[in-house]
Order: C-alpha cells, then structure tokens, then sequence
C-alpha cells in the first residue's frame, strides 16, 4: 500500500498469495538471469494437467475467482526453491521488434484469453495473450498469474484457453503449460519490476466424445490456430497504448461493473510509476483505465491494428490504481519492457515440446 499522503492506492490485480513489502530493487543490468521452472514437461505429464480440465470443470470457470491479492503479512524475503533452475543470460542482445502474427488461414488474430491454475486446493484465473515466437508456443501472462513467489511455488495445474466461451466452451483448444520463463528477481524477491512471465505451451487438444468416451483430439500450435501478438521493447514513456483484460473484480466503492466474461479494452497514455512497498520503481502507469482483478495478466500493446487484432506487445497489467481515492480504479500499470524482458522472452520462444499431445 502506498502511504495515503501521496493519495494513491496501488492494488495487485491477481496476487494471490502475494505480496507484502519485500526486499530488493529493480534492475535491467545485462547479467540479469532468467529463472525457468518446468510445469509439464513430457506428453505423459501433459495429459495429466488436461485430465483435470474436462469439460465438466471447465464448465465452472464462470464461478471461479479471478486471483487476487492475499490479505497483508509481515515483509518477507524468499529464495526459489529447487522446482526451477536459473539461467544464464549469454552475451545481452538488443532483441530486434518481433512482428505480431496472423494464424492459419485467417485474416484476423484471436490472441486474448484466461489462463487457469490452482494455488493450494482451489483454481483461480488471469488474462493472457498468444505471443508470436519461432516455436508458435508462447503465452505472455503476470508473474503473479503462473508463479507465488512468496511461497516459492508455481502454478499447478496451469493452461492457456484463448477465447473461452459460455459453458467452458474451448474453440481454439487448450494449451497446457509446458514451462515458465521469468526474471529471477520475480520468484526470488517478488520484484514488481519484473511481474511478467512467458510460458512455453504444448500442443493444443480438445475434448471430443467418440463412442461414449470423451478423448483428447490434437489441435496443433497455439500460434497457427490463434496468431500471436508482437514484442517490442524500451520505447519509453508518453506512447498511446491499448489494453486487454477480462476484469471482474469489484471497484473500490464495491460496485460491480465487469463480470469476467467478457474482453474489455482501455486506450490511454503512458507515464512513470513507482511503488516503493512492492518494489515498483520503474513501473510504466496507463491512464485511463477502470480495470479490476481479473484483467492481470492481459496485454498492452503498441501500434494496434482493430482489423488484424493485432499490435506489438509492451506491457501487462500487473497493478491497478486508484490515483484519486474516489470509487473506482483509474489506471493500471505494467513493467517496463526492456533487454531483460526480450531475455527471458528468449528463453521462452527457443523451448521445444513434444510433437504430439494424443
């Protein structure tokens, strides 16, 4: 919380289990380190993660609570645990625009969806974008939505469903997550600077019935069926961005104007933002924007196009603000995208999986 004097409240969109104060500052030095942790690794393990979504439970997904921020604790600090293995970056290179995508055989993108996962015994969600990558596999999504780094845990469970519609209904499959890529400082410190990730997918499925039994029907990459957004880096402050997100928590004064089911869209200008109790000190704020919990996790992008559905990735919600105190959030506010973010990026894109997930 940041103190009332500055008359601002800064909340985490979809924190769960995160994050008080904690120790540490921000850097985008070129030896930063990306930390990447397994989440399901072979076909076999794959499987696994999508036995537990049939199409019954996804069913529910309407009744499930967008992530949101634990009830306050004393500052901590904590060290990953031994689930992930940090990675060296090689020689730090300016990583070149990488040009948003158009899937197969259309003439629009369908990037935006919600990731779902469990913390403990109960599932949860975030927003999340398909991110255009050589492997055609990578989702864009918060720290907080695929890792708590208070406990030192990633997500269980953890998929990627793009434009999930009423009943759980899933007509650009489901992607399971293979692997997360952060920033060290994100699982290690809970470094609000670095509260992004990039999770590399399998092979998209869907769930068909064949002579009584609900079986798993390969859909290919995530890339070919939903295109991916681009990625830009270091562009600064003062650009006019647009926002995604499937809000659907309550404003401060209680109301309740999103439901979670719908996308919604913010369009404003950029500025610097810092907040000191989360080690936020180079923080990119978008204003105006009324998003809630739920949207964490969603893209910003640069230079969007209405009619491809596509842009250039500079950003995620990963804070929402409520800079005059009044009843509802008016801004929301990202990392800043920088070499350290295209490293990470990298490590996500050049990750292989299995060819086939039936």
């Amino acid at each position: 919380m940041i103190p009332r004097a500055w008359h601002l409240v800064a909340v985490a969109l979809s924190a769960l289990l995160m994050l008080p104060a904690l120790a540490g500052t921000a850097s985008a030095a070129p030896n930063s380190r990306v930390y990447s942790v397994t989440l399901a690794k072979s076909a076999a393990d794959m499987k696994k993660v999508a036995e537990y979504w049939k199409p019954d439970r996804l069913k529910k997904a309407d009744q499930y609570s967008p992530a949101t921020p634990a009830s306050q604790s004393s500052p901590t600090s904590t060290t990953a645990s031994g689930a992930g293995q940090i990675v060296p970056a090689k020689s730090p290179q300016i990583l070149p625009n990488v040009a948003p995508a158009l899937p197969k055989d259309s003439a629009a993108a369908k990037t935006m969806g919600k990731v779902f996962f469990r913390f403990g015994d109960k599932e949860y969600w975030c927003s999340a974008s398909s991110i255009a990558a050589k492997n055609r596999s990578v989702v864009a999504t918060a720290g907080h939505c695929a890792y708590d780094s208070r406990q030192a845990k990633p997500a269980d469970y953890w998929i990627f469903v793009p434009n999930l519609g009423p009943g759980g209904a899933t007509p650009d499959g489901i992607y399971v997550g293979a692997s997360i890529s952060m920033h060290e400082d994100w699982p290690g410190k809970g470094d609000y600077d670095f509260d992004y990730a990039f999770v590399t997918v399998h092979r998209g499925f869907k769930w068909v019935e064949k002579s009584g039994q609900l079986t798993m029907q390969d859909v290919g990459r995530l890339q070919d069926n939903v295109g991916g957004q681009g990625l830009t880096l270091g562009k600064g402050l003062a650009l006019t961005i647009t926002a995604f997100g499937y809000p659907a928590g309550p404003q401060p004064d209680g109301s309740h104007p999103f439901d979670g089911k719908t996308l919604k869209v913010c369009s404003g200008s950029t500025r610097r933002t810092v907040a000191p109790s989360l080690d936020l000190q180079y923080g990119v704020q978008l204003q105006p924007c009324d998003f809630s919990a739920g949207a964490s996790g969603g893209p910003w992008l640069l230079n969007y196009q209405p009619t491809q559905k596509l842009g250039l990735l500079t950003g995620i919600n990963s804070l929402t603000w409520n800079r005059d105190a009044k009843g509802g959030y008016d801004a929301v506010s990202s990392p800043t995208f920088n070499t350290t973010t295209g490293e990470v990026y990298r490590r996500a894109a050049g990750l292989a999986t299995p060819q086939n997930v039936t």
